[in-house]
């Protein structure tokens, strides 16, 4: 199958209202992901040995054939999307190892793993029997669900890919996040907020449905929290001061520091005023961060402690979406860098769950919400209404904070 250059492509296959995309546009989306996956692929091959243990980029590309086969080309109850069962019945897969390889639930460590060309014809066989079933689908929501589906999925793991290609220090080639001019913190009115999403193209089940919820006045940060304005917390002894960490965090802090001693946030080999800078590996190479360029590789915790320090608060998810969608005007700036907020992830009134029942549930009352999206992040991913998610301590990925008044 020919490889098919994005810029080539027409702009809105990667803008979000890929949500309520056709058979036309989605085909071309779904071979511009594969092509991007393929080619995140092959940036590990020059990294000699990735370090064992841990998430294997390699796994992770299977992983993707795998769900769109196991959700499409396999599935007898594909037309009928979120009505579908969480255990539909499956036809075998075009690759016999393909369950023992590349299914989280399933997957044998027994196996000899699949080489690179065996995990790439997987890639490139799966998306041409995607291709061929998408094109006698019907045009509905329901019908094209699993594809949408399926090119959401990619899309989120693309973006691992990347996390994965920082940690093992991977040359990629991506452009810096932006550093946007600092602007004073907008002062917001009170007002009821629809938070969530309504019926209608894909929809995360974690965004069922849209419900009325009342906002109070707020002032909330413009732009992410910068590196300058991180480098003051160090500097003032922030990673030394018990008193503005939650309890779990100043744990999660010392269970760290008897390994590495951390005195800043992950990647950050110097910071502070008397080095003049902050000095972050990025995909395998040391760089100087700009000082307004916003701070990443934040845990929950140290976003947290920062507030706490500034005597701040993080913003709760109803606050982000309410400035993100109703002060975008005005110069609320999202996009460089996920962000965390005060909300844990727990499901609204009218959820359910989808057929992809491992998206969101087993991490209700666990994870911290994160909104936006990265510089890493697929534009047609960057939807102010997606509800990211992670574990407190997760500081991998390309995430940042802003903050709130109290």
């Amino acid at each position: 199958m020919a490889h098919h250059t994005a810029h080539v492509l027409p702009a809105h296959l990667d803008s979000p209202t890929m949500r309520s995309s056709g058979r036309d546009l989605l085909s071309l989306a779904l071979m511009d992901a594969r092509n991007h996956t393929l080619h995140l692929l092959d940036q590990f091959e020059s990294v000699p040995t990735l370090a064992p243990g841990g998430l294997q980029p390699r796994w992770l590309a299977g992983h993707i054939g795998w769900m769109a086969e196991a959700w499409l080309g396999r599935n007898t109850q594909r037309g009928r999307g979120t009505d579908c069962s969480f255990q539909p019945t499956r036809l075998a897969s075009i690759e016999p190892h393909a369950d023992a390889w590349w299914n989280a639930e399933q997957a044998s460590a027994q196996l000899p793993r699949p080489d690179l060309t065996t995990t790439k014809n997987y890639l490139l066989a799966t998306l041409e029997s995607t291709l061929e079933l998408l094109e006698k689908t019907v045009e509905n929501d329901e019908a094209l669900y699993f594809y949408r589906l399926a090119l959401f999925h990619e899309d989120l793991r693309g973006e691992q890919l990347i996390t994965l290609a920082q940690l093992h220090g991977v040359p990629l080639q991506l452009p810096v996040p932006p550093s946007p001019a600092l602007r004073p913190p907008l002062r917001l009115p009170a007002t009821t907020w629809q938070l969530g999403s309504q019926p209608g193209g894909f929809v995360f089940d974690n965004e069922k449905w849209a419900h009325p919820q009342p906002v109070p006045a707020l002032e909330i940060d413009a732009q992410p929290v910068t590196w300058a304005q991180f480098v003051e917390f160090v500097d003032d002894g922030g990673y030394d001061n018990s008193d503005v960490w939650h309890p779990a965090g100043w744990a999660w802090l010392q269970a760290l520091d008897q390994g590495e001693g951390r005195r800043g946030p992950r990647y950050v080999d110097q910071i502070g005023v008397a080095s003049g800078a902050v000095l972050q590996t990025r995909f395998g190479t040391r760089v100087r961060a700009a000082g307004p360029q916003p701070a990443m590789h934040m845990s929950w915790w140290e976003a947290d402690a920062w507030c706490r320090w500034a005597g701040r608060r993080l913003p709760s998810e109803l606050e982000w979406e309410r400035a993100a969608m109703g002060a975008d005007v005005r110069g609320f700036h999202w996009g460089a860098v996920h962000e965390w907020t005060a909300s844990t992830l727990m499901p609204w009134p009218g959820f359910s769950a989808d057929p992809w029942l491992a998206y969101s549930v087993p991490w209700f009352g666990r994870a911290r919400v994160l909104r936006g999206a990265a510089f890493a992040t697929r534009a047609r991913m960057k939807h102010p209404k997606f509800r990211g998610f992670a574990l407190p301590g997760d500081d991998v990925r390309f995430v940042g904070f802003r903050s709130c008044a109290i």
